[in-house]
């Protein structure tokens, strides 16, 4: 019954009667991805529900125990959707899907950490290989890391998916890092990701809380058109209105700033998300 509601919903965003949250946002990217021939591949502990209930790629029949998997029946000629719950053997997975992504360098290869510092046990693949095989063998990879970010409800365990050390790791070029903060922004991201020529690395600080918050939503048209924007120019104040102050961030504190913006009343300071931490995108910020 939740999730014949969850459905429900989804055809209400399809037919554009509600925007798209953050779980829409990511099947709509699969499955044009697979209906474009772009194979995807998805692994995490708890990746075909979501670690926090909001995926459901794969649905169980409550009465006989049956999967089904509806992104991979949309069409005769997609290519094929592949989602995995896997252990919690970080390094194993994660260097499995590494040589994955080597192999089938023309899809979509994601791992996802049940939480984002579960990428701990992984390390080793991060250190030797994600972030150093270009330099050191001359090897792509485009192998997507979703680590689900946030400091929420766990304490000091569960809520930083350090981006401070990809950040340490990041130079010339070897990986993308980034923190999109809406379902079209995560949509496009992930479409770049698998059909641009230039094959890196992409890490992705997931959030948690703005799985399910109602301004985290995008309409239908922001899907049809537009690109991963790195950095996102706040449409606030209205032309005219004088700017005193800009401040610059990133991920689900946005939020929190416009919601203290709009609690105070102020028109005079604008809000700038950094949506990709790396690459810097010096020439978007500076315009």
């Amino acid at each position: 019954p939740k999730i014949a509601r969850m459905l429900e919903a989804r055809v209400e965003m399809a037919r554009g009667r509600r925007p798209l949250d953050w779980a829409a946002a990511e099947a709509a990217a699969f499955a044009t991805l697979a209906l474009d021939g772009y194979r995807v591949r998805l692994s995490g502990q708890d990746a075909e529900r979501g670690t926090f209930s909001h995926r459901h790629l794969v649905l169980h029949d409550v009465e006989t125990g049956e999967t089904y998997q509806p992104i991979a029946h949309l069409s005769p000629g997609q290519a094929p959707v592949d989602v995995y719950n896997s252990p919690l053997s970080e390094a194993g997975v994660l260097g499995f899907d590494y040589g994955y992504s080597l192999d089938w360098p023309d899809g979509l290869v994601m791992w996802e950490a049940q939480f984002g510092d579960f990428s701990n046990a992984a390390q080793v693949i991060i250190d030797q290989f994600i972030v150093s095989a270009e330099d050191k063998w001359r090897r792509l990879s485009g192998v997507t890391l979703l680590l689900p970010h946030g400091f929420e409800g766990m304490g000091p365990e569960h809520s930083s998916a350090r981006l401070e050390r990809f950040l340490q790791l990041a130079g010339e070029d070897n990986i993308q890092i980034a923190v999109p903060t809406t379902p079209a922004q995560c949509f496009h991201l992930l479409r770049r990701q698998t059909m641009r020529r230039w094959r890196k690395p992409l890490v992705v600080m997931t959030p948690k809380s703005l799985l399910r918050h109602p301004k985290v939503v995008s309409p239908l048209e922001e899907f049809e058109s537009g690109t991963f924007q790195r950095v996102l120019a706040d449409p606030w104040p209205q032309l005219g209105e004088k700017i005193e102050r800009v401040l610059l961030c990133s991920g689900k504190i946005y939020y929190d700033l416009e919601s203290q913006r709009e609690a105070l009343g102020r028109h005079d300071v604008m809000i700038v998300r950094v949506e990709q931490l790396y690459p810097f995108p010096h020439e978007p910020l500076r315009a």
